[in-house]
């Protein structure tokens, strides 16, 4: 049984300066079934389980391994690597500087 899933590192989200909970690899199911509104409540809900499952893993390696042993069709996201541009306070005062 062929199971659709994507392995990714979560970005840090826009709330946060930091990198916390970004360096962990994250195995999670596409959804199988349409998300339908509940009739009586008007909730969101399906009836596909796997959504609510995130596996997390140290790296790259370990996740793509669980999912080859667990026979799970498996697509790696790689993560987009940020710029560091130094800068200095200074440099906004320095007499040659660009406008």
């Amino acid at each position: 049984m062929q199971r659709a899933a994507r392995i990714y590192r979560p970005a840090k989200t826009a709330m946060q300066s930091g990198k916390a909970k970004t360096d962990k690899w994250v195995l999670e199911f596409e959804p199988t079934d349409a998300v339908l509104p509940d009739p009586l409540m008007g909730w969101a809900g399906s009836g596909d389980t796997r959504q609510q499952i995130k596996l997390r893993f140290a790296s790259m390696d370990e996740a793509v391994s669980y999912a080859r042993e667990n026979d799970i069709d498996a697509d790696v996201i790689k993560p987009h690597e940020a710029k560091l541009i130094k800068k200095a306070y200074s440099d906004r005062f320095s007499f040659g500087r660009i406008r």
